[in-house]
Protein backbone atom coordinates (compact mmCIF):
# COMPACT_ATOMS: atom_id res chain seq x y z
CA UNK A 1 0.00 0.00 0.00
CA UNK A 2 1.47 3.32 -1.09
CA UNK A 3 1.86 5.74 1.83
CA UNK A 4 0.06 9.09 1.50
CA UNK A 5 2.21 12.12 0.78
CA UNK A 6 2.09 14.70 3.59
CA UNK A 7 0.21 17.87 2.60
CA UNK A 8 3.20 19.99 3.56
CA UNK A 9 5.27 18.28 0.86
CA UNK A 10 2.51 18.88 -1.72
CA UNK A 11 2.45 22.61 -1.08
CA UNK A 12 6.14 23.04 -0.47
CA UNK A 13 5.39 25.19 2.56
CA UNK A 14 5.70 23.73 6.03
CA UNK A 15 2.51 23.99 8.07
CA UNK A 16 0.40 25.30 5.15
CA UNK A 17 -2.23 23.42 3.19
CA UNK A 18 -4.18 24.02 0.02
CA UNK A 19 -7.43 24.21 2.01
CA UNK A 20 -8.48 27.75 2.82
CA UNK A 21 -8.14 28.38 6.52
CA UNK A 22 -11.52 28.84 8.22
CA UNK A 23 -12.54 32.40 8.97
CA UNK A 24 -14.48 33.55 12.03
CA UNK A 25 -18.18 32.63 11.75
CA UNK A 26 -17.33 30.13 9.04
CA UNK A 27 -16.39 32.79 6.43
CA UNK A 28 -13.54 32.26 3.98
CA UNK A 29 -10.91 34.85 3.17
CA UNK A 30 -12.03 36.89 0.17
CA UNK A 31 -9.32 37.91 -2.31
CA UNK A 32 -10.31 41.55 -1.68
CA UNK A 33 -11.07 41.36 2.03
CA UNK A 34 -8.97 43.76 4.07
CA UNK A 35 -8.01 45.81 1.02
CA UNK A 36 -8.67 49.53 0.66
CA UNK A 37 -10.27 51.13 -2.40
CA UNK A 38 -6.90 51.42 -4.18
CA UNK A 39 -6.46 47.65 -3.88
CA UNK A 40 -3.00 47.97 -2.33
CA UNK A 41 -3.00 49.14 1.25
CA UNK A 42 -4.42 46.62 3.74
CA UNK A 43 -6.98 47.72 6.29
CA UNK A 44 -6.00 46.53 9.76
CA UNK A 45 -8.42 45.05 12.26
CA UNK A 46 -8.47 45.58 16.04
CA UNK A 47 -5.55 43.18 16.66
CA UNK A 48 -3.56 44.40 13.68
CA UNK A 49 -4.77 41.65 11.37
CA UNK A 50 -6.77 42.09 8.17
CA UNK A 51 -10.20 43.65 8.70
CA UNK A 52 -13.32 41.69 7.76
CA UNK A 53 -14.91 44.96 6.58
CA UNK A 54 -13.12 46.49 3.57
CA UNK A 55 -13.51 50.19 2.85
CA UNK A 56 -14.41 49.36 -0.73
CA UNK A 57 -17.02 46.78 -1.76
CA UNK A 58 -15.80 43.23 -2.34
CA UNK A 59 -17.14 43.29 -5.91
CA UNK A 60 -16.14 46.63 -7.49
CA UNK A 61 -19.39 47.13 -9.44
CA UNK A 62 -21.27 47.55 -6.15
CA UNK A 63 -19.13 50.53 -5.18
CA UNK A 64 -21.69 52.55 -7.17
CA UNK A 65 -24.22 51.88 -4.39
CA UNK A 66 -21.96 53.70 -1.94
CA UNK A 67 -21.31 56.48 -4.42
CA UNK A 68 -25.04 57.15 -4.91
CA UNK A 69 -25.62 57.26 -1.16
CA UNK A 70 -22.73 59.65 -0.70
CA UNK A 71 -24.08 61.91 -3.42
CA UNK A 72 -27.82 61.87 -2.58
CA UNK A 73 -28.11 60.45 0.94
CA UNK A 74 -30.57 57.73 1.88
CA UNK A 75 -34.09 57.86 0.44
CA UNK A 76 -37.00 58.06 2.89
CA UNK A 77 -40.59 56.90 3.02
CA UNK A 78 -43.52 59.29 3.15
CA UNK A 79 -46.14 59.26 5.89
CA UNK A 80 -48.29 56.52 4.32
CA UNK A 81 -45.49 54.32 3.01
CA UNK A 82 -43.68 54.62 6.34
CA UNK A 83 -46.76 53.33 8.18
CA UNK A 84 -47.01 50.39 5.76
CA UNK A 85 -43.33 49.48 6.19
CA UNK A 86 -43.56 49.52 9.97
CA UNK A 87 -46.90 47.76 10.43
CA UNK A 88 -47.37 45.52 7.36
CA UNK A 89 -44.30 45.49 5.05
CA UNK A 90 -45.94 43.35 2.37
CA UNK A 91 -48.25 46.26 1.54
CA UNK A 92 -45.24 48.00 0.06
CA UNK A 93 -44.97 45.14 -2.44
CA UNK A 94 -48.69 45.22 -3.23
CA UNK A 95 -48.63 48.95 -3.91
CA UNK A 96 -45.48 48.74 -6.01
CA UNK A 97 -47.18 46.06 -8.11
CA UNK A 98 -50.26 48.26 -8.61
CA UNK A 99 -48.17 51.23 -9.67
CA UNK A 100 -46.09 49.08 -11.98
CA UNK A 101 -49.28 47.92 -13.72
CA UNK A 102 -50.32 51.54 -14.19
CA UNK A 103 -46.84 52.49 -15.42
CA UNK A 104 -46.95 49.81 -18.12
CA UNK A 105 -50.51 50.71 -19.17
CA UNK A 106 -49.60 54.40 -19.55
CA UNK A 107 -46.04 53.95 -20.85
CA UNK A 108 -45.11 56.60 -23.39
CA UNK A 109 -47.90 59.04 -22.46
CA UNK A 110 -46.66 62.61 -22.38
CA UNK A 111 -48.88 64.21 -19.74
CA UNK A 112 -50.34 62.01 -17.01
CA UNK A 113 -52.58 62.88 -14.05
CA UNK A 114 -52.70 60.99 -10.75
CA UNK A 115 -55.74 61.59 -8.54
CA UNK A 116 -55.18 60.63 -4.91
CA UNK A 117 -51.38 60.50 -4.74
CA UNK A 118 -51.09 60.43 -0.93
CA UNK A 119 -47.41 60.92 -0.06
CA UNK A 120 -46.49 60.16 -3.73
CA UNK A 121 -43.85 57.63 -2.67
CA UNK A 122 -44.98 55.12 -5.31
CA UNK A 123 -45.68 57.72 -8.01
CA UNK A 124 -42.06 57.65 -9.16
CA UNK A 125 -42.69 54.27 -10.82
CA UNK A 126 -45.19 55.92 -13.17
CA UNK A 127 -43.02 59.01 -13.62
CA UNK A 128 -40.25 56.74 -14.90
CA UNK A 129 -42.39 55.69 -17.87
CA UNK A 130 -44.14 58.94 -18.86
CA UNK A 131 -43.17 62.39 -20.06
CA UNK A 132 -44.62 64.39 -17.17
CA UNK A 133 -46.70 63.58 -14.10
CA UNK A 134 -49.14 65.81 -12.21
CA UNK A 135 -50.30 64.37 -8.88
CA UNK A 136 -53.11 65.74 -6.71
CA UNK A 137 -54.63 64.85 -3.36
CA UNK A 138 -57.22 66.43 -1.05
CA UNK A 139 -54.96 66.20 2.01
CA UNK A 140 -52.39 68.97 2.26
CA UNK A 141 -50.36 67.13 4.91
CA UNK A 142 -49.43 64.39 2.45
CA UNK A 143 -48.92 66.81 -0.44
CA UNK A 144 -46.57 68.97 1.66
CA UNK A 145 -44.58 65.87 2.61
CA UNK A 146 -44.37 64.79 -1.03
CA UNK A 147 -43.14 68.20 -2.15
CA UNK A 148 -40.64 68.46 0.70
CA UNK A 149 -38.84 65.35 -0.51
CA UNK A 150 -38.97 65.71 -4.28
CA UNK A 151 -36.09 64.24 -6.26
CA UNK A 152 -35.03 66.58 -9.10
CA UNK A 153 -34.29 63.59 -11.30
CA UNK A 154 -37.95 62.48 -11.04
CA UNK A 155 -39.92 65.76 -10.95
CA UNK A 156 -43.64 65.52 -10.12
CA UNK A 157 -46.01 68.47 -10.05
CA UNK A 158 -47.92 67.88 -6.82
CA UNK A 159 -50.66 70.05 -5.31
CA UNK A 160 -53.89 69.97 -3.32
CA UNK A 161 -57.07 69.54 -5.36
CA UNK A 162 -60.59 68.18 -4.76
CA UNK A 163 -61.81 66.55 -7.95
CA UNK A 164 -65.38 66.38 -6.66
CA UNK A 165 -65.43 70.18 -6.78
CA UNK A 166 -63.87 70.78 -10.22
CA UNK A 167 -61.60 69.25 -12.89
CA UNK A 168 -57.82 69.57 -12.70
CA UNK A 169 -56.66 72.36 -15.04
CA UNK A 170 -54.97 71.15 -18.20
CA UNK A 171 -55.37 68.33 -20.70
CA UNK A 172 -53.88 64.89 -20.06
CA UNK A 173 -53.41 61.92 -22.37
CA UNK A 174 -53.36 59.54 -19.42
CA UNK A 175 -54.78 59.46 -15.89
CA UNK A 176 -55.06 57.05 -13.01
CA UNK A 177 -56.60 56.87 -9.57
CA UNK A 178 -55.75 54.06 -7.16
CA UNK A 179 -57.54 53.41 -3.87
CA UNK A 180 -59.67 56.54 -4.18
CA UNK A 181 -63.07 55.63 -5.66
CA UNK A 182 -63.99 53.55 -2.60
CA UNK A 183 -63.60 56.73 -0.50
CA UNK A 184 -65.98 58.79 -2.68
CA UNK A 185 -69.55 59.08 -1.47
CA UNK A 186 -71.79 57.26 -3.99
CA UNK A 187 -73.76 60.50 -4.39
CA UNK A 188 -70.58 62.19 -5.65
CA UNK A 189 -69.07 59.43 -7.78
CA UNK A 190 -70.49 60.65 -11.10
CA UNK A 191 -69.30 64.18 -10.48
CA UNK A 192 -65.87 62.84 -9.49
CA UNK A 193 -65.55 60.70 -12.62
CA UNK A 194 -67.07 63.37 -14.85
CA UNK A 195 -64.46 65.87 -13.76
CA UNK A 196 -61.76 63.28 -14.30
CA UNK A 197 -63.00 62.63 -17.84
CA UNK A 198 -63.12 66.38 -18.47
CA UNK A 199 -59.35 66.53 -17.97
CA UNK A 200 -58.67 63.78 -20.53
CA UNK A 201 -57.81 64.28 -24.17
CA UNK A 202 -60.07 62.45 -26.69
CA UNK A 203 -57.42 59.72 -26.97
CA UNK A 204 -56.79 59.67 -23.23
CA UNK A 205 -56.59 56.49 -21.15
CA UNK A 206 -57.80 56.18 -17.56
CA UNK A 207 -56.80 53.44 -15.10
CA UNK A 208 -58.95 52.96 -12.00
CA UNK A 209 -57.91 50.66 -9.13
CA UNK A 210 -60.05 49.85 -6.12
CA UNK A 211 -60.59 47.06 -3.58
CA UNK A 212 -63.41 44.71 -4.51
CA UNK A 213 -66.62 44.61 -2.53
CA UNK A 214 -66.03 40.92 -1.84
CA UNK A 215 -62.67 41.66 -0.22
CA UNK A 216 -64.13 43.81 2.53
CA UNK A 217 -65.04 40.88 4.76
CA UNK A 218 -61.28 40.28 5.10
CA UNK A 219 -60.18 43.92 5.33
CA UNK A 220 -58.59 45.36 8.47
CA UNK A 221 -60.49 47.94 10.53
CA UNK A 222 -58.15 50.74 9.42
CA UNK A 223 -58.77 49.81 5.77
CA UNK A 224 -62.52 49.66 6.20
CA UNK A 225 -62.72 53.00 7.99
CA UNK A 226 -62.99 55.12 4.85
CA UNK A 227 -64.38 52.56 2.43
CA UNK A 228 -67.89 53.78 1.66
CA UNK A 229 -68.13 52.86 -2.01
CA UNK A 230 -66.59 49.46 -2.83
CA UNK A 231 -67.98 47.66 -5.86
CA UNK A 232 -68.07 44.31 -7.59
CA UNK A 233 -66.34 44.09 -10.94
CA UNK A 234 -69.69 44.21 -12.76
CA UNK A 235 -70.77 47.31 -10.84
CA UNK A 236 -67.45 49.00 -11.62
CA UNK A 237 -67.73 48.14 -15.33
CA UNK A 238 -71.28 49.51 -15.48
CA UNK A 239 -70.32 52.78 -13.82
CA UNK A 240 -67.23 53.37 -15.95
CA UNK A 241 -69.02 52.21 -19.09
CA UNK A 242 -71.27 55.24 -18.81
CA UNK A 243 -68.19 57.47 -19.17
CA UNK A 244 -66.12 55.44 -21.68
CA UNK A 245 -66.90 53.45 -24.78
CA UNK A 246 -64.32 50.81 -23.81
CA UNK A 247 -63.62 49.37 -20.37
CA UNK A 248 -61.15 46.49 -19.89
CA UNK A 249 -61.30 44.73 -16.52
CA UNK A 250 -58.55 42.98 -14.57
CA UNK A 251 -58.39 41.33 -11.17
CA UNK A 252 -55.60 41.31 -8.61
CA UNK A 253 -54.66 39.17 -5.64
CA UNK A 254 -51.67 40.29 -3.61
CA UNK A 255 -49.11 41.39 -6.21
CA UNK A 256 -50.51 39.33 -9.11
CA UNK A 257 -52.71 40.91 -11.79
CA UNK A 258 -54.87 38.45 -13.73
CA UNK A 259 -58.15 37.95 -15.60
CA UNK A 260 -59.48 35.27 -13.29
CA UNK A 261 -62.75 34.92 -11.38
CA UNK A 262 -63.54 38.46 -10.21
CA UNK A 263 -65.55 37.41 -7.15
CA UNK A 264 -62.38 35.92 -5.68
CA UNK A 265 -60.26 38.98 -6.42
CA UNK A 266 -59.10 41.26 -3.63
CA UNK A 267 -58.51 44.20 -5.95
CA UNK A 268 -60.00 45.41 -9.25
CA UNK A 269 -58.45 47.30 -12.16
CA UNK A 270 -60.28 48.94 -15.04
CA UNK A 271 -58.48 50.36 -18.07
CA UNK A 272 -60.78 52.82 -19.85
CA UNK A 273 -60.43 54.53 -23.23
CA UNK A 274 -62.48 56.54 -25.74
CA UNK A 275 -64.30 58.93 -23.40
CA UNK A 276 -67.98 59.67 -23.87
CA UNK A 277 -69.56 63.09 -23.36
CA UNK A 278 -71.93 62.86 -20.41
CA UNK A 279 -73.91 65.36 -18.32
CA UNK A 280 -72.40 66.02 -14.90
CA UNK A 281 -73.78 68.49 -12.36
CA UNK A 282 -75.99 70.32 -14.86
CA UNK A 283 -73.33 70.71 -17.56
CA UNK A 284 -71.78 68.39 -20.09
CA UNK A 285 -68.18 67.22 -19.65
CA UNK A 286 -66.84 67.15 -23.18
CA UNK A 287 -63.30 65.87 -23.23
CA UNK A 288 -62.90 66.61 -26.95
CA UNK A 289 -63.69 70.31 -26.42
CA UNK A 290 -60.72 70.66 -24.07
CA UNK A 291 -58.12 69.34 -26.49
Amino acid sequence: MTPKTPMSRMTGVTGMTRRTRPRPNGLRQSPRAGIEGDGKKPVRGPQGGPSLRPRGTVEPQYQHCLDVQKETGFARFGYMSNQMWHEDPKKILFNLARYKFVAKMLKGRQAVLEVGCGDAFFSRMVRQEVGALTAVDIDGIFVDDANAHQDPRWPITCFVHDLVERPVPGVFDGAYSLDVLEHIDPRDERRFLGHLVASLAPTGVLVIGTPSLESQRHASPISKAGHVNCKTQQQLETLLGSFFHNVFSFSMNDEVVHTGFAAMAHYLFAVCCTPRSVPVGGSRCLARNRA
